[in-house]
């Protein structure tokens, strides 16, 4: 085997199931997830994400050779596969698109909770600074909300909405669970997500 550049850490021997350098780019999302939920894409600086990850800032750039943009993407993408795992706990036994909401809107409202309501949708924050000068972290955003759309949509037609009204609500009932979280929030307080399933609910009797 040729002796690897101290610059490749994605050459890296596999150690176990996973490899250090899938370890170096899986620390680097997840820190950079993190910052994201906490400060937004601005605020979030590369010298940060280097020194909270505690990977070397050459890593980075061979893991994301598109810079902060492209690994923002990435922690976004990671952001929305836990949070598509918590709506999918949500829908997982719910008997009625009521009770969809009232599960999932619980589900956020626990994980507020835990986190003394330092994570709110680890999208929403993102989504707000993406434009047409970050094209990768938009196209994240969008692929992230489309995604739970299709879930939640999905779950309200098995559950005997109608063809027209099961995207319609599905719309509803991400965007007012969206608001709900980032009021909850920036209140330090539930509310809004109780509030959320109990008078949203009658809507999709079906």
């Amino acid at each position: 085997m040729k002796h690897q550049q101290a610059d490749a850490p994605e050459t890296e021997i596999q150690d176990g199931r996973q490899s250090k350098g899938d370890r170096t780019r899986q620390a680097l999302v997840e820190t950079t997830a993190r910052l994201l939920q906490e400060h937004g894409f601005a605020a979030t600086g590369l010298n940060q994400i280097i020194r909270e990850s505690g990977q070397p800032r050459g890593s980075l750039y061979f893991h994301f050779p598109g810079g902060k943009e492209e690994l923002a993407a990435a922690a976004v993408t990671a952001g929305a596969a836990q949070v598509e795992a918590i709506l999918q706990k949500g829908l997982d036994g719910a008997e009625s698109p009521e009770a969809v909401l009232i599960q999932t809107s619980a589900l956020f409202a626990e994980e507020l909770i835990s986190s003394n309501f330092s994570k709110g949708c680890p999208v929403s924050t993102v989504a707000l600074e993406a434009t047409k000068a970050t094209p990768l972290l938009r196209r994240a955003c969008a692929d992230a909300y489309e995604a739970w759309l299709t879930l939640i949509t999905g779950t309200f037609a098995r559950l005997g909405l109608s063809q027209e009204r099961a995207p319609r609500l599905a719309r509803l009932t991400l965007s007012t669970i969206e608001g709900a979280l980032l009021l909850a929030k920036a209140t330090q307080d539930i509310t809004p997500l109780n509030d959320v399933a109990a008078d949203l609910s009658p809507l999709l009797k079906v």
